[in-house]
């Protein structure tokens, strides 16, 4: 099996249109498709980035960590819908986190929105 170092693409994991299968699971979709939305929110919204707002960010990206991990040592198998939602959540979360150390850190360049 080929080593992907930022997804696993297992096919059973990855949605598929047709015969053809994304080119990554379906969490990392739900990642990938978050960053996209919590860029968005976070103009529209402008948000001001409070510990309140970084402790929310934090917790959302909570279902994602217990989803895979209580699927990787087997305590359940999870669904493509569930991974995808998930992902969806903590791709949010993660922008809103990065977005926010930034901030704190005082970067001034625009590499992280």
């Amino acid at each position: 099996m080929k080593h992907f170092y930022l997804c696993h693409r297992l096919p059973e994991r990855t949605f598929k249109i047709g015969r053809w299968y994304f080119p990554v699971c379906s969490r990392c979709t739900g990642i990938y498709l978050g960053y996209f939305l919590g860029y968005c929110l976070i103009y529209l919204l402008d948000l001001s980035y409070t510990l309140n707002i970084m402790f929310i960010a934090t917790v959302i990206t909570a279902p994602t960590f217990i989803d895979g991990t209580t699927q990787f040592f087997g305590y359940r198998e999870s669904t493509n819908t569930l991974r995808f939602t998930t992902g969806l959540i903590a791709g949010i979360g993660l922008l809103i986190l990065a977005k926010g150390i930034k901030f704190a850190l005082g970067i001034k360049w625009s590499l992280i929105t």
